[in-house]
């Protein structure tokens, strides 16, 4: 008998057991009746769910239970007194049951004041450690697994206890006593209390005790094994071990019936039905009512519903029925009658929901959406930004004559700005600013106001003084008054504008600040009713305006126009809404960096990093006003402007919906409906209302969140503060309202119901304006509403948005209904098809587009929610359920995002992997590993493209507004955590070990295997360190490796998280030098080998794993490997000096060492010496020595002089002279006589002549030619070649000219396995387009396959490709470098210099799912077959290991070029 059918069959026992006895009388209230549970924090939902899990916790092991009182039956033998302190005495008797079964321990402590626990266990002589028998006293807990816990029981002034052991190898009991109320413990002269059981328990029979003669009906047996299965945790069990557990199940209950319980309470017992009374009790002459099944179904839903909806089997779903009838009963026993019960139960729709059940035969399973089928790429948008966007720098209007003031300050040598504010008055400015020169503080206030202006001052050495200044500080003409000063305005012109102005030279006074006020006539102006003043105590950050690199990479004009407007902001949330109105033009017409500006603005204020409210009175209904009239503008501009959506939807989800009139208001007259219908009219309500009328914020939803939680935790008001504070809502920003808030709520038992009801609704209500993402105003407001009820809402009619799709309001009441269910995938899936459906309506420009914003940002927030709350149940599920998770993520993270055409293949490929699994494919893992790096690759992009965009202007505009500075720090690192793709990653992170696992990737990949030691150096990029020396050997651990670098001097290994193709520069180089190279997957080893930094350890390689320990010095001085100094190694290499021979052009047939090099010369060996199914591109080439004569033609004589002046430069190392060369290189003309002979070799050879498309064509080819020159000043091929001393001056570049094959992929063949060096086995590794994406620095790995050389039918897929970029190019010409650095002996300068194609490849963002080398076995075994017998043949041909790069196009395979394999 299986678990599964034990278990159904106990069910079903259970059920049959029940009905038998349901009218019984219960004889007591179990404890999943006697017991409340605590209440959670959200609501009632969350308070049944938590009631049922408390009950389910409750229903644990079911086993006999002894009762915490006197004993009653016989006699005891009174084994010890015990002494506990001066009034109190422990007694202790043992008495054996009948047969002597069971032993009792009956514990009494005399003259006891406080409550006792007894700290205890058992003692068996096969095992050192206590024991926790399983028959517990009632209220026994277990304390952490190593002891129970038992109370006792006050009888007078003694407590008692009763302890039954009916374990036979149990031999005695030790324990201690505790007095909760003393905090003191009691021990038996400072060790355990010892009690030893009688000896003759322990002789005669065996562990069961069992009478041969005593049965057990087979129904009660298979509870029995259910409750056992249930117990240990749903085990699956083998056959054998069920029938044991069956058979220890019937001997636990034949145990019991000896010792003497009836057969009837044991079917009690097991059933949890109600046993009857002893006959002639009283309780025995009342009749208890019937509890109507329909209320048992709708108690059953209930339940279910409180436990968070989980699938119950069918089995547990009869358990369910049962303890819901049983707790009905209990409501009846205590004399509520059946319609008094029915009319507590049936509220709302509860009956319907459990109609639709039963209709529907779905009992406690989860209903779940049916999803559209649908392309994924309907979801498709494409609205790139592009990274010269964050470069440009937006030209500022037209400076004003404030900002040329400024200006003329800040170039005023040694003056530094400390303070600046700007001020607005009517339709005029006036400007404030401090400054320090080298001899006293300064204030300057300058106006465009022109009328007669006098300025009413004074200094102040702390908040809220006017002290009058020393007269020796007075400008001229100033009156000085009792605790003021007055000084006129007088006039000035800077470029041709006018202002007015005043000067202050300060005294070291130590003054913190100047109040003002201004006066025009008998006008008296003031900042907005208050006084304007100059904080002169702190200094504007150094990295502010005036540092040459303040605000690179922002809209530093637009920053710097936010921060002279946000004193005005602070005053009010309706002053910073308005003036975020006022500034939408200005930030779109700043462009994509304008639009970012604005976001980090105002996520600084919703993250409480700017002041909301300054001693300004402001009611709800403005505020609401201004924040709808910014929501409507930043509508508009997402209807026009499709690029910026991704970052207006995030300024929207920070500011909340707003709204005209109504919802605002609410706010304020709610609180007094509230205060009125529950009589709370003093203490914290009332201050609470004071600040809600002076004016409202998001802090209010906290505040609501928190009184309701608090009230639902009936009363606990550590739930209030705990709500508060995990909000960022501490005591003292409650006091640092305008209206503080000091008191704590202190509502009575009475005012709970309809507090509850009223601060629910009043949530909706603060929700609708402060909040973007709340899911059930963001419905309401869509689907429309009307006011109901009394006090709430009240002629408030909100109208439905026209044009919804079909069944649309069902789907979102599906999703209401499911927001909170234990069980996340329907609720999920709900939620993605309502984005699917919303997304076609966000591409067009509907009516109330603001309203389908925030319910799309309101259901990517509850997605995300629902995600992070499902992380627990994926701990131990199986790799498909994860793996449909992520492709849940993917989805959201897609409608989420405006440039989504990777994440969108992402999540074919990752559903293709998703079939695989349910299809068994062997390829699964190894398909689902590259779907996942390519993943994981988008992210890093997209986190990338956020930090580019947005982090700049954090930190500029954080300067300017004094934001703290660890906010400044981690602002995009928290914009990206609040989003799906944190929320994905950490998926991946959990799935990547599985997916090694099966595909047996292990934790490493080994692409150059040597054992090495040396000193561990932790390194942001290999690019930063790629031309540092190191003095020692060192092995670096480098989190970023692009495969275009070099290997630094004196580096032994690097171990990189990043995932380089094996054929990359840096990994032919690697292997080249003997350095250790390898990429690890495993992040915990990646952390811990950063944990040794600067340490000496040494690796020992296989290849596919890595082993390393920590070494001394004396180790690394006594190895004799030569690979502790290869990285210190400088091979012999020369150069011999090229000639130009008379030739501006050659073909093919006149290669020759002399004109070409290794790769012309190759090349053109080849032709005609392959197999007729390879082709050989047709070439010439521009040879030796060409440069060097085009250089010496009058006609570039300039240019000439030019690059010999830079060469001198690069002499003295000035190494920025490496660019400057490459210009100045593509200012060469062509000589006519090179124009000529090129054409002719290249129509010639049947060569396409680029100039017979016109001039252009002609000089786009003769600019790549020069780009090939000119990358003979890289970087990185000039470092290369000064690390092994070649003289750069004798260093020649021919150039191979060739006709490009429009490929549909490219290769690369080493013809002995480079990881391994298995010369039996080529390794080759494919990418889609041309090869570009695979020698060069594009990210992702090709797919890579080995294939034994004798057996060439057969290659073995080793991994799929991850890149998600190809590139293409219509017919072309190529232009290759062919110099004499490359392929020397001990040298490898392969790669090092650029090839050039005369027409740009085009990008194309690449769909595995379609390409039949991924998907179609047989195309795939049949073209990487094809690469195998080439790299064969071409070895063969030249007798030695090759390293070939070709293309495949239609099928045919191309070889473009060969060379040994290094």
């Amino acid at each position: 008998m299986s678990a599964v059918s034990a278990a159904a069959a106990a069910a079903a026992a259970v059920e049959r057991c029940a009905l038998g006895i349901r009218r019984a009388r219960p004889t007591a209230a179990s404890p999943a009746t006697r017991h409340r549970p605590p209440s959670l924090r959200r609501g009632p939902r969350r308070h049944l769910a938590l009631a049922a899990a408390a009950a389910a916790s409750r229903r644990g092991p079911v086993a006999p239970r002894a009762v915490a009182t006197p004993a009653d039956r016989a006699s005891s033998d009174l084994l010890g007194k015990f002494t506990l302190d001066s009034n109190s005495q422990l007694q202790v008797a043992v008495n054996s049951a009948p047969q002597g079964l069971v032993a009792e321990i009956n514990l009494e402590v005399t003259n006891t004041t406080g409550s006792l626990i007894l700290h205890w266990g058992a003692l068996r002589p096969d095992r050192r450690d206590w024991l926790l028998p399983s028959r517990r006293p009632d209220g026994t807990a277990v304390y952490k697994n190593k002891a129970l816990r038992t109370p006792f029981a006050k009888s007078g002034d003694n407590s008692t206890l009763k302890i039954e052991i009916d374990d036979p190898a149990v031999q005695a009991i030790e324990f201690l006593i505790f007095d909760e109320a003393q905090n003191k413990w009691f021990k038996s002269n400072g060790q355990n209390f010892h009690i030893q059981l009688q000896t003759s328990r322990h002789q005669g029979q065996g562990a069961s005790g069992a009478s041969s003669s005593t049965t057990v009906p087979e129904d009660l047996v298979q509870i029995q094994a259910y409750l056992r299965w249930e117990r240990n945790g749903k085990q699956s069990y083998t056959p054998e071990q069920e029938k044991e557990e069956y058979e220890a199940a019937r001997a636990e209950l034949i145990d019991e019936l000896n010792r003497g319980i009836s057969l009837e309470k044991l079917r009690a017992r097991l059933t949890k039905a109600p046993e009857s009374s002893e006959s002639g009790s009283p309780a025995s002459q009342t009749t208890v009512a019937k509890v109507p099944e329909d209320l048992v179904q709708v108690h059953a839903y209930i339940r279910w519903e409180k436990a968070g909806k989980p699938n119950y089997p069918p089995e547990k779903q009869l358990v369910e029925f049962e303890e819901a009838r049983k707790e009905l009963q209990a409501e009846l026993d205590k004399g509520i009658s059946v319609d008094q019960l029915r009319k507590k139960m049936l509220k709302g729709n509860i009956e319907s929901k459990v109609s639709k059940q039963l209709k529907n035969k779905k009992y406690f399973s989860v209903e779940r959406i049916q999803r559209k089928q649908r392309d994924v790429m309907q979801l498709l948008t494409k609205h790139k930004h592009t990274f010269t966007e964050y470069q440009v720098e937006i030209a500022p209007k037209k400076p004003t004559i404030l900002d040329l003031f400024t200006k003329s300050l800040q170039e005023k040598d040694g003056c530094e700005v400390l303070s600046r504010k700007l001020f607005k008055f009517g339709d005029n400015e006036i400007l404030a600013i401090a400054t320090n020169d080298p001899r006293k503080v300064k204030v300057h206030l300058v106006t465009n106001h022109m009328e007669p202006l006098i300025l009413h001052w004074s200094l102040a050495k702390k908040a809220g003084e006017w002290k009058a200044p020393p007269s020796n500080i007075l400008p001229s003409g100033s009156k000085l008054l009792e605790k003021a000063c007055e000084t006129s305005f007088s006039e000035s012109e800077l470029d041709g504008l006018r202002y007015q102005v005043v000067e202050i030279e300060l005294d070291d006074g130590g003054y913190k600040g100047m109040p003002f006020v201004l006066r025009s006539g008998e006008t008296w102006i003031q900042n907005n009713g208050s006084d304007f003043y100059l904080d002169i105590s702190t200094r504007v950050a150094k990295n502010t305006k005036e540092t040459g690199d303040a605000g690179k990479g922002t809209a530093k004009a637009f920053l710097e126009r936010i921060a002279d407007l946000e004193e005005d902001a602070q005053r009010s949330l309706m002053h910073r809404f308005n003036i975020a109105a006022d500034l939408v033009g200005q930030a779109r017409d700043a462009g994509l960096l304008g639009i970012v500006g604005l976001f980090v603005w105002i996520r600084f204020m919703a993250t409480r990093q700017l002041i909301w409210n300054k001693n300004y009175n402001v009611k709800p209904r403005e505020i609401s006003k201004a924040q709808d009239r910014f929501t409507d503008d930043l509508e508009n501009m997402y209807k026009t402007y499709p690029q910026y959506r991704e970052i207006l939807r995030m300024i929207m989800a920070a500011v909340g919906r707003g709204g005209e009139g109504d919802v605002g208001q609410r706010i304020r007259d709610e609180i007094l409906v509230i205060q009125r219908n529950n009589d709370c009219k003093g203490g914290m309500m009332e201050e609470w209302h004071q600040k809600l009328h002076n004016n409202t914020s998001p802090d209010d939803v906290v505040i609501c969140q928190a009184l309701l939680d608090y009230i639902q935790s009936d009363f606990d008001i550590s739930v209030y503060w705990d709500t508060l504070n995990k909000n960022g809502i501490t005591k003292e920003r409650l006091l640092s309202y305008d209206r503080a808030i000091h008191s704590e709520p202190n509502f009575r038992s009475e005012q709970k119901e309809g507090l509850l009801r009223d601060l629910g609704n009043y949530m909706r209500s603060l929700k609708a304006v402060h909040s973007g993402a709340d899911l059930e105003s963001a419905i309401a407001t869509c689907m429309g509403y009307k006011s109901e009820g009394e006090g709430f809402m009240v002629g408030v009619q909100i109208n439905p948005v026209k044009g919804l799709p079909s069944g649309f309001p069902e789907l979102l009441e599906f999703v209401l209904d499911h927001v909170e269910d234990k069980s996340a995938e329907p609720l999920l899936e709900g939620l993605l098809e309502a984005r699917a459906e919303l997304h076609p309506l966000l591409l067009d420009s509907p009516e109330r587009m603001k309203d389908l914003i925030f319910l799309d940002i309101a259901l990517d927030s509850t997605f995300r929610t629902a995600i992070e709350r499902s992380y627990e149940t994926l701990n131990d599920a199986a790799p498909e359920k994860i793996m449909y998770f992520i492709s849940l993520v993917l989805e959201n993270l897609a409608l989420s995002t405006d440039d989504n055409e990777d994440i969108l293949y992402c999540l074919k490929g990752w559903n293709q992997a998703l079939e695989m699994v349910k299809q068994k494919d062997d390829q699964w893992a190894l398909y689902a590993k590259a779907f996942l790096d390519r993943i994981r690759l988008a992210l890093a992009s997209k986190g990338e493209q956020y930090f580019t965009m947005m982090q700049p202007s954090a930190e500029y505009l954080g300067s300017l507004l004094g934001v703290d500075q660890w906010a400044v720090n981690i602002f995009t690192e928290e914009v990206i955590r609040g989003g799906s793709a944190a929320t994905l990653s950490a998926l991946l992170n959990r799935f990547d070990p599985v997916l090694r696992n099966v595909a047996n990737l292990g934790s490493w990949q080994v692409i150059s295997p040597v054992e090495v030691s040396g000193y561990v150096v932790v390194v942001d990029e290999l690019l930063a360190v790629q031309n540092k020396s190191y003095d020692k050997p060192t092995i670096l651990v480098a989190k970023s490796v692009k495969g275009e670098e070099e290997i630094p001097d004196g580096v032994v290994g690097v171990i990189t998280p990043d995932m380089p193709d094996v054929l990359s520069h840096v990994s032919v180089r690697a292997r080249n030098s003997k350095v250790l190279f390898a990429t690890c997957f495993d992040s915990s080893t990646l952390s811990e080998l950063e944990g040794h930094n600067q340490k000496l350890l040494s690796f020992k390689p296989t290849s596919a794993d890595i082993t390393y320990r920590e070494i001394a010095e004396s180790e690394l001085q006594q190895s004799s490997s030569p690979n502790a100094e290869a990285g210190n190694a400088v091979p012999s290499v020369s150069l011999v000096k090229k000639k130009f021979l008379g030739k501006y052009a050659i073909s093919a047939e006149e290669f020759s060492e002399e004109m070409v090099g290794a790769k012309s010369r190759n090349i053109a060996y080849l032709k005609g010496k392959l197999p007729s199914w390879v082709g050989v591109p047709t070439s010439v080439a521009l040879p030796f020595g060409t440069f060097e004569k085009v250089l010496s033609d009058e006609l570039n004589k300039e240019v000439t002089q030019n690059i010999q002046k830079l060469k001198s430069k690069l002499v003295q190392e000035d190494f920025s002279a490496l660019g400057q060369i490459r210009k100045a290189v593509l200012n060469l003309t062509a000589p006519t006589q090179l124009v000529k002979e090129l054409k002719e070799k290249m129509v010639g050879s049947g060569m396409p002549w680029p100039g017979n498309e016109g001039d252009q064509r002609w000089e786009q080819a003769w600019l790549a030619i020069k780009k090939v020159w000119a990358s003979k000043w890289n970087e990185r091929a000039y470092f290369s070649t000064r690390k092994v001393k070649l003289d750069h001056e004798y260093l020649s570049m021919a150039v191979l000219v060739q006709e490009i094959v429009n490929a549909d992929y490219a290769f690369v063949i080493h013809t002995t396995n480079p990881s391994s060096g298995d010369s039996s086995e080529i390794y080759a590794e494919v990418v889609k387009g041309l090869g570009e994406t695979l020698v060069g620095a594009y990210p992702g790995r090709a797919m890579s396959f080995v294939c034994k050389k004798d057996d060439l039918d057969s290659p073995k897929l080793l991994g799929y490709p991850s890149k998600p970029i190809g590139l293409f190019i219509r017919q072309s010409i190529i232009f290759r470098s062919d110099s004499n650095g490359e392929d020397l002996e001990g040298y490898a300068g392969a790669g090092l210099y650029d090839s050039v194609p005369m027409d740009e490849e085009d990008e194309v963002v690449l769909d595995y799912t379609t390409d039949p080398l991924i998907v179609d076995r047989g195309f795939r075994n049949s073209i990487l077959s094809s690469i195998a017998r080439v790299g064969h043949a071409i070895e063969e041909l030249y007798g030695s290991p090759q390293d070939v790069e070709g293309v495949v196009k239609d099928g045919k395979i191309y070889v473009v070029q060969t060379r040994p394999q290094m």
